[in-house]
């Protein structure tokens, strides 16, 4: 998670920095926790990260 913050002006500043890091921008998330009556609504900001390529680890059999 880059960010979390119920602050929308606080939302764009961190997406305009990304941006200018270079961040890919089909790798951002952005999900939008709705607020009720007690808590106020919260944007949270994650970026998706690549794990490594894994080998199925199985061998196949030259029939």
């Amino acid at each position: 998670m880059v960010v979390e913050t119920p602050d929308q002006a606080e939302l764009r500043e961190r997406l305009r920095r990304l941006r200018e890091a270079g961040v890919d921008g089909s790798l951002i998330r952005i999900d939008t926790l709705c607020g009720r009556l007690v808590l106020p609504t919260t944007y949270r900001v994650s970026r998706f990260v690549t794990g490594p390529v894994r080998e199925s680890g199985q061998e196949r059999s030259g029939r």
